[in-house]
């Protein structure tokens, strides 16, 4: 909670006037906030409220005393121009876009004013999802607490502007509880299905064998809301699995089967480069397409993914969803990343009349083998650079030892949209 807190914290603190707060509490699902000050006066100044994403990203709503309102985007690793204001696209419920623009207030926060009394935010407070899309890279929102948080968030600038913020309390208002937190690749990578309303069924994602005593990797949101998880090699009968430990912010989880498989996928150290070619290997859509894994090829795009986020590769190699958690091999088949998510090609026309093409991310193995050392794994890895080539055939034959079809039993799905590939 303290991370969020801080976010918070920075993302009012960096609008006009220095803040202080939050005085009283918000305290609706997994938003939080308050009211706030001006430091040098103590003339309140604002209520905002701020909640934080499985991809690392702090989304925060703030409305001032005058009425004006305006959204705050934070994330630890971005890397923006203070001061440099930039287009930026917003998009509810797949609705025409709106055009404005976003301010970076350090290299870390982007504040977004909104227009008063505008479309823009009769929209947004109706929204169930939003897409912010600016210099090529596209963050996907799922709003499903906000339609409970903004009458809080309003209550809390009438309440101060009546009592002052010496009687802050609690300003959440009744509301019908909200029924999922909010989540968003990807992501760091943006997720790619569409929500879930089912009450029960199975989920399906691709994992790959890391250790000889039978632990598994795949992607947090591969296993997230599942109950019982198996995992099989193609053509083998499926073996139970049990969580070790996950990480939300970088979408890992680790699992373990009861016994050790024969073959293990090694790790590569060092760091691999654009332009380098990668071998994607999974299972998407299954059930519908081939019980096999299937393979895909392309090179490595850029070494950072939205918004300039360095946890992740972007690669041209064609994923889909049920591809989440599978390993992305080099040419030497060594693993060089975990496929994590791709594009919402659709949204992303919609909000910029463009197609995107080959825009998939997968996660560097920096944060895969610091996750594993933090999980007490031994893993193999190599540091070898390695100018052999191999066939994409013989990658494929000797991943299938250790690349397995993740399946879940999900008891009660929530309706937050999962990241889909």
């Amino acid at each position: 909670m303290w991370a969020v807190v801080a976010a918070a914290w920075l993302i009012v603190s960096a609008t006009p006037s220095s803040a202080r707060g939050p005085y009283g509490s918000i305290t609706v699902g997994n938003w939080q906030g308050g009211a706030y000050t001006n430091d040098k006066n103590g003339a309140f100044t604002h209520c905002s409220a701020v909640t934080a994403y499985q991809n690392g990203v702090y989304f925060s709503v703030s409305i001032a005393a005058n009425g004006n309102w305006w959204l705050g985007f934070a994330h630890d690793n971005w890397r923006l121009t203070p001061g440099q204001a930039f287009p930026l696209a917003l998009t509810f419920d797949a609705q025409p876009a709106f055009n404005v623009y976003g301010m970076p207030r350090d290299a870390q926060i982007v504040s977004v004013d909104l227009p008063v009394n505008s479309t823009l935010i009769n929209q947004f407070r109706k929204a169930r999802q939003m897409t912010a899309f600016a210099q090529g890279q596209l963050l996907q929102f799922n709003l499903n607490q906000t339609a409970q948080m903004l009458p809080a968030l309003l209550n809390c600038v009438a309440t101060v502007k009546k009592n002052g913020v010496a009687n802050a309390g609690e300003f959440a208002v009744a509301a019908k509880p909200a029924t999922a937190a909010p989540t968003s690749p990807p992501s760091s990578a943006p997720p790619s299905a569409s929500p879930k309303q089912s009450k029960s069924g199975t989920q399906t994602g691709t994992g790959f064998v890391v250790s000889s005593n039978g632990h598994v990797v795949t992607n947090q949101h591969v296993i997230d809301g599942c109950g019982k998880i198996s995992g099989n090699l193609s053509g083998e009968a499926p073996v139970k699995l049990r969580i070790v430990s996950s990480d939300e912010i970088n979408d890992l989880a680790l699992l373990q089967a009861p016994s050790p498989f024969e073959d293990v996928a090694v790790i590569k150290q060092n760091s691999v480069q654009v332009g380098n070619s990668v071998v994607a290997i999974g299972f998407p859509y299954h059930g519908l397409l081939t019980s096999d894994f299937t393979v895909t090829t392309g090179i490595v795009s850029s070494l950072s993914g939205l918004l300039n986020d360095t946890r992740f590769l972007q690669i041209s190699a064609a994923v889909q969803p049920g591809n989440s958690g599978g390993p992305l091999f080099d040419q030497s088949g060594m693993v060089v990343g975990v496929v994590a998510a791709k594009i919402d090609a659709i949204k992303v026309a919609r909000a910029t009349g463009t197609i995107p093409e080959s825009i998939n991310f997968a996660i560097k193995t920096g944060a895969l083998r610091d996750f594993l050392d933090n999980s007490a794994v031994t893993y193999r890895s190599s540091d070898r650079h390695d100018s052999m080539k191999n066939e994409t055939a013989d990658i494929a034959k000797s991943a299938r030892g250790y690349t397995l079809l993740i399946s879940c039993t999900v008891s009660e799905q929530s309706a937050s949209a999962k990241k889909g590939n």
